[in-house]
């Protein structure tokens, strides 16, 4: 069995194949609480599909880009379960999963914007069923585009992103077919950040002479 999950954007979403399909599903859509909805989603989706942790073949996560605070929820949670029950993570990017289910809807042509928050989006262009660019984060008026446009970003600044169509987030249950189809490229389980995360380290104390 396969757990997927991805906590990147502001929904929190989580899935369960059993190797044929996808058996149980969740999500939530409540920003700022990923650390409260992901525990009580994998466990709604096991408790669903009448298995437990020791069940798991493999974990799929969505390593973004995304925020600081939501990746890292999603990835500590996916190494402690590779720790302790000595399962194979997969990393997927984000916007590769929101990329395949728009493709579902017809066109590989596509261009996925997401909430990048601070007035950008995060973006990456696919075409032939990969991704030819990026991910990157830019300002809205600076995207380049290519063929259709899905994604958050398209809501929040539909001036730049005008037509532009859902899914605006990733689902993981999409994400846990295309996994164990090997229809997505497998990444390491480190987050896609981008840019420096807002928190900073203080620096050392100046000297007082």
């Amino acid at each position: 069995m396969l757990l997927a999950f991805d906590t990147a954007t502001s929904r929190v979403t989580v899935a369960l194949h059993d190797g044929d399909r996808v058996v149980a599903a969740y999500d939530a859509d409540e920003a700022m609480r990923h650390g409260e909805m992901l525990a009580p989603g994998i466990e709604r989706v096991l408790a669903e599909a009448g298995a437990t942790v020791a069940d798991l073949d493999g974990v799929a996560v969505g390593v973004g880009p995304g925020p600081f605070t939501g990746l890292r929820v999603g990835l500590v949670t996916a190494r402690m379960l590779a720790l302790t029950r000595g399962l194979a993570v997969h990393g997927v990017c984000t916007l590769d999963v929101i990329a395949a289910e728009a493709a579902r809807e017809g066109g590989d042509e596509l261009t996925v914007v997401t909430d990048a928050r601070r007035k950008e989006v995060y973006l990456a262009s696919y075409g032939g069923g990969r991704r030819v660019w990026g991910p990157e984060v830019v300002r809205p008026e600076d995207a380049r585009l290519h063929g259709r446009v899905v994604g958050r970003g398209g809501a929040l600044y539909p001036d730049a992103f005008p037509g532009a169509t859902g899914p605006e987030h990733p689902s993981a249950a999409v994400m846990a077919e295309v996994v164990q189809g090997g229809e997505v490229e497998l990444l390491p389980a480190e987050p896609l950040y981008l840019r420096r995360p807002d928190a900073a380290e203080p620096g050392r104390p100046k000297r007082v002479s």
